[in-house]
């Protein structure tokens, strides 16, 4: 039984459950605990733990909680990642995971609410006047504000979240989020959840690889059977419409490339199947990372593979996820080619993993962790892929910019011109693209280690920030250590020091308190003066 089935069965199974008996005894007939208690019984145990530590919880008795994922260890410890709620009203910031031990006992909680969120829920400004705040020139609402409590960003207050959309400068799609204060009308956070790279790029072909093709009448199209039906599509170059994004009406309909004999593209543009086969190609293997590096089936973990569309547009030069598909633009053939390369695929793809996790908001320092979490497994795809074509780097996007090496740069974030190599406090006043190289440069050192060194052909030379020197424990290990911390650990608002802690419990978790990855960890983030 799959983790959903579970987890919708919890609520049947949790008074039975509750203890996380068998039905088996022991010689003295006493009832033989499960070594391994099954998800529903650790929905149970942390719900009933919740009455018992509102404190830590930051939490009243109008609090409440709904589970969102569970995850089992082997030993049988439990982490439960539950939603909140009071009066109805969805807290925002107000995520947490209980942590408890094989017998029951509480091991402590991750959350980033610093005190109860129970706030008066009377609003007293009008919904009319919350959205003229959120509107956008040239935007539109989407559906109807609703209100919350923002616990994301500074004390807890009664919201009112009003969706938009509309069209980026670039051309891509938009999709905003915005809380305004119910008492004051004070805007409080916007986040776009049309995530991109900002990037220009030229197109990569991965040389000649193996994809799974589905047969059809004619010959085969670009699904992938061995994956969740994922499909690659042509969009014609094509534009999604306002009307298609408010009401998913007249949206332009991507068509399945078809291939006779099975031999996809030729390595040039002008075979608009060139870049599926990129695309494509980039899909499976983020897949396949996924689930034989994490245990991972899917992006969102139910086995279903996600469409992507090329040829977006004309000229468009980005490639997006907006949570159900990914999207690439064929560039401008000045500053960019197709952005299908293994590195987009990957990270564009793992913004849908973090919203099916930890859901970092995408706005101040949580911000630049969900951007870096893209980046950070963008790069370890790239590693997975071992393609000779592109071996694995620190570099993002080297394969599709053709004005610069690259547009970003784990091992010295700063050399992109914009991103800090350091941690200082208004980092989380920067754009998330750049907030996030404090933790690029944090993987790299885990990884690689300070001074100058060649990896996949290209120049790396990694300062530190405290003048120390650091040795790596590879990248292998540290992709295990932030996918623990990002399923385990983080919350909606995690910051910086927050991401240190949790990635040193992911570290001990895995390798032990008192190992040399769990120190690597340390010595990395205060090289990078996370302390």
């Amino acid at each position: 039984m799959n983790r959903s089935a579970l987890l919708a069965a919890a609520t049947a199974v949790a008074t039975a459950t509750a203890l996380g008996l068998t039905g088996a005894t022991t010689a003295s007939g006493a009832p033989k605990a499960d070594p391994v208690p099954a998800p529903a019984a650790a929905v149970a145990r942390a719900k009933a733990a919740i009455t018992h530590n509102l404190g830590t919880l930051r939490a009243t008795s109008a609090d409440t909680f709904a589970v969102r994922d569970v995850i089992v260890d082997k030993d049988g410890s439990t982490h439960v990642r539950m939603d909140r709620s009071i009066g109805g009203l969805p807290v925002l910031g107000g995520d947490v995971v209980v942590h408890q031990a094989e017998d029951g006992s509480w091991k402590g909680a991750s959350l980033t609410l610093t005190k109860p969120a129970n706030v008066s829920r009377t609003p007293k400004v009008s919904v009319a006047t919350a959205t003229s705040k959120a509107l956008g020139k040239g935007y539109q609402t989407e559906g109807k504000p609703t209100l919350v409590i923002e616990a994301r960003k500074g004390a807890p207050r009664l919201a009112y979240q009003v969706t938009t959309v509309g069209t980026q400068a670039d051309g891509t799609p938009s999709n905003i989020t915005t809380t305004i204060d119910a008492l004051t009308g004070a805007k409080l956070i916007s986040e776009q959840h049309i995530e991109t790279v900002t990037g220009d790029g030229k197109s990569l072909y991965s040389g000649t690889v193996a994809i799974d093709t589905t047969p059809t009448t004619g010959g085969y199209t670009l699904t992938d059977p061995v994956r969740g039906g994922g499909v690659t599509q042509d969009a014609q170059n094509k534009t999604d419409s306002i009307l298609c994004q408010l009401f998913g009406f007249g949206c332009p309909k991507a068509v399945n490339f078809v291939d006779a004999d099975n031999h996809w593209g030729t390595g040039l543009n002008s075979d608009r199947a060139s870049a599926a086969v990129d695309a494509h190609y980039g899909a499976a293997t983020t897949f396949d990372y996924y689930k034989n590096v994490h245990g991972r089936n899917g992006i969102f973990n139910d086995g279903k593979g996600v469409p992507s569309r090329v040829h977006y547009g004309t000229n468009y030069v980005n490639a997006f996820w907006d949570g159900k598909k990914m999207t690439y633009g064929d560039g401008d053939n000045v500053v960019a080619g197709p952005l299908v390369s293994i590195d987009v695929a990957g990270h564009e793809m793992s913004h849908g993993v973090t919203s099916a996790t930890a859901n970092l908001t995408y706005s101040g320092e949580s911000g630049g962790l969900n951007e870096a979490t893209s980046d950070i497994f963008g790069t370890m795809v790239e590693f997975y892929s071992n393609n000779t074509s592109d071996p694995g780097d620190y570099y993002i996007g080297e394969e599709i910019v053709k004005d610069r090496p690259a547009l970003r740069y784990m091992d010295k974030p700063s050399k992109d011109g914009n991103s800090p190599d350091c941690y200082s406090s208004g980092v989380g006043n920067l754009d998330v693209h750049y907030s996030s190289g404090i933790a690029n440069h944090f993987v790299y050192l885990a990884s690689e280690g300070s001074g100058a060194k060649t990896i996949g052909g290209l120049p790396h030379d990694s300062p530190t920030c405290n003048g120390s020197t650091v040795a790596g424990i590879g990248h292998d290990k540290v992709g295990k250590i932030w996918y623990r911390a990002l399923t385990t650990y983080f919350t909606t608002g995690t910051t910086y020091a927050q991401a240190r802690t949790a990635t040193l419990n992911a570290a001990t978790d895995l390798y032990g308190a008192s190992s040399a990855e769990r120190a690597a960890v340390a010595a990395a983030w205060s090289a990078v003066s996370v302390n």
